[in-house]
């Protein structure tokens, strides 16, 4: 990869908010940073997890069958510290928090994990074991059910490395924000979800035709031939977070200013499993101005939405931001908020629930002209 661009330099020097035009520049100009260590799940090349470990003393992560970490051919250079605010790692002996992180990319073979290895690199050093998780994406052996299983699967294969009573979150981003909503539906040994900017309304992001139609691309597999209308709207209820009410708490973090994925589908899933009340948007919290909403009187875990005003949609990924603090902010205090919860097993199941009630469009749909397909 190219070295940082001026916009990637910026945002490492010094924590404020990236502005949305230059935070994909920012973001994509980072060097990858190569893993300590990697697990294999399946046969296919993208069925493995990166492990990115801590500088600490509490026990780590143990690979129960590795491969040598390729995705770089050296490490970049030390990823930037946190703010002086954000919450310290678990002393005390501890064992630290696992975070599967899931990259988005709207689950398109043509973006890998690549991109937020700078991210895993980042929170492992600031005290989180982190598992970057790969998976089959549409085009190259992904849909439903193989993106799902992958995920399934990913996480059972992290957490068997880790040591017991680690807690386990899973934090996604973008597409991967909606599967880590998805995950945070079914049983498993999941005890905290963090969504970043994600897809958290799939049939609204369907409707608006998000990134030239991803979600028809997405559960048609990436083949040519669509699905049937009722085939299509099947698969979206059976996947879609906002019909799938959260087993365990969730926190969406979702910049104002997104021009990928709206903030308008994180507020319809806070609505549909939160309160459906939304904070000042001007408050200022450790990791930058925020809104928090939402305590999960949907019938669920609780559901917590803290917007971030001017904030695009790479921010909260890219290391040296005021959003990247939030997220490890995030990270932490759903880690300690349950920690010693037990974990059960991690069944694969799909289910489908009620729809949820229409609310007033936000966005005009993309019909395509905006060519964005990124992350």
């Amino acid at each position: 990869m190219n070295a940082p661009t001026p916009d990637a330099e910026a945002a490492l020097s010094g924590l404020r908010p990236a502005a949305p035009v230059g935070e994909e520049a920012a973001l994509l100009g980072l060097p990858p940073v190569a893993p300590d260590d990697r697990l294999v799940y399946g046969d296919h090349p993208d069925q493995v997890v990166d492990l990115y470990r801590p500088p600490t003393t509490a026990p780590a992560l143990t690979p129960t069958v590795s491969g040598p970490p390729t995705m770089a051919p050296a490490l970049s250079p030390t990823p930037p510290a946190l703010s002086s605010t954000a919450p310290a790692p678990p002393a005390g002996g501890r064992t630290a928090p696992l975070v599967v992180l899931l990259h988005g990319g709207f689950w398109r073979v043509a973006y890998d994990r690549t991109h937020l290895s700078p991210a895993a690199a980042a929170l492992a050093r600031n005290g989180l074991h982190v598992a970057l998780a790969e998976y089959r994406r549409a085009g190259g052996g992904g849909g439903l059910p193989e993106t799902f299983d992958d995920v399934t699967e990913a996480v059972r294969t992290a957490v068997a490395a880790a040591p017991a009573g680690t807690p386990v979150l899973v934090a996604g981003h973008s597409a991967g924000g909606h599967l880590a909503l998805w995950a945070a539906a079914h049983p498993g040994p999941v005890t905290a979800v963090v969504a970043l900017a994600p897809v958290a309304d799939l049939a609204r992001a369907h409707d608006l035709r998000l990134s030239n139609g991803a979600v028809a691309e997405f559960l048609s597999g990436g083949t040519p031939a669509p699905l049937a209308p009722a085939a299509l709207t099947a698969r979206i209820a059976e996947t879609d977070p906002v019909r799938l009410p959260p087993r365990v708490p969730v926190t969406l973090l979702h910049g104002t200013d997104d021009p990928d994925v709206p903030v308008e589908l994180s507020r319809r899933y806070a609505k549909a499993h939160g309160s459906g009340l939304f904070g000042d948007t001007a408050g200022t919290g450790a990791g930058g101005a925020c809104g928090d909403s939402g305590n999960g009187t949907g019938g669920g875990a609780p559901v917590v939405l803290r917007e971030l005003p001017g904030v695009g949609h790479y921010a909260a990924v890219t290391p040296g931001t005021d959003a990247f603090a939030a997220l490890h902010e995030a990270l932490v205090s759903a880690a300690g908020a349950t920690r010693g919860a037990g974990a059960g097993p991690h069944r694969n199941a799909l289910r489908r629930v009620g729809a949820v009630p229409d609310s007033a469009a936000e966005v005009t749909p993309d019909d395509g002209r905006s060519g964005r397909t990124g992350p």
